[in-house]
């Protein structure tokens, strides 16, 4: 779908009265986002279908949506159908990297995610899905194979090092996580923050939010140590540090792998390759600081 035929499509969606103005939105690798004014009202419209080589099922984030805005974490729905979500506008900035190296928007951020894993569970309800990395990565590997992907002589070593980072990461607490805390995921108010894009949301460690939060914005050790005390509430000891290494570690190496899945088999106009190379490259600097530190096992 081109850009024109996502406005021609959010257009015509039947919940709108009076349209005024469609233009789509920045971001979105997955999916087509299109900003609508309809008598006087601002509506997000996110185009997308199921993806199933990501695990993606819209009706599961249409569920986690909806639970998400009763939590009051996220904008509230409008509407929705198959193939389409129609949400509130919220007037915000998305965050970028930068903006999480500021100690009081991190700790804010940090905040938004203990919140997120205290009160989403209250308001799910129905089959909710596991969203375990591992598997993910292992499910990947397979489809990449499958599918004769240039990458396929890394995945034997890909898959030994993540077998060697589930072993680190050991019994894990179960949370209803996001799964997919990219800065542009986090929205910045006048006066709090936001949470958008449920597509991957799913029980979960809370590492793994975590860890995302902070390999995705390229946090220093410090930050991650902020980020740590803030959620636990006490100073992060060597245990916990093993835990979380090896769980940003795997989080870095899901991004990497589903980007290069979706080299293959994505229809929109993104830099899927550069995206692989650039995550490739954080995930074996922290890779090698997890194994500096004598933290991993074969």
């Amino acid at each position: 779908m081109t850009p024109d035929e996502a406005i021609t499509a959010a257009r015509a969606l039947p919940c709108w009265t009076a349209v005024t103005a469609a233009a789509p939105l920045e971001g979105g690798i997955t999916n087509h986002n299109i900003k609508v004014m309809d008598e006087g009202r601002a509506y997000v419209v996110r185009l997308g279908t199921d993806i199933p080589e990501h695990g993606i099922l819209r009706w599961h984030e249409l569920s986690l949506s909806r639970a998400a805005a009763e939590a009051g974490l996220s904008p509230a729905i409008y509407h929705h159908e198959p193939g389409a979500l129609v949400i509130d506008y919220i007037q915000s900035a998305a965050l970028a990297e930068a903006d999480l190296h500021d100690e009081a928007t991190l700790m804010q951020a940090t905040d938004l995610v203990a919140e997120l894993h205290r009160e989403l569970p209250k308001h799910a309800h129905g089959p909710t899905l596991a969203f375990w990395v591992f598997h993910i990565l292992r499910s990947y590997a397979h489809d990449l194979r499958a599918r004769g992907s240039r990458h396929t002589p890394k995945l034997s070593g890909l898959l030994d090092e993540a077998s060697a980072l589930e072993r680190a990461v050991g019994p894990v607490q179960m949370v209803l996580g996001h799964n997919d805390l990219l800065p542009a995921n986090i929205l910045r108010g006048a006066d709090r923050m936001w949470l958008i894009d449920w597509e991957y949301g799913g029980w979960n460690s809370p590492l793994f939010d975590l860890g995302g939060l902070a390999s995705n914005a390229a946090l220093p050790r410090d930050a991650e140590e902020a980020i740590l005390t803030r959620y636990y509430g006490t100073a992060p000891g060597a245990a916990l540090w093993r835990s979380y290494d090896a769980m940003k570690c795997a989080s870095l190496l899901r991004e990497t792998m589903w980007s290069m899945v979706s080299e293959q088999t994505s229809q929109i106009d993104f830099d899927y390759a550069d995206y692989t190379d650039k995550n490739l490259g954080r995930y074996r600097e922290a890779l090698a600081a997890l194994q500096s530190q004598g933290h991993l096992t074969s």
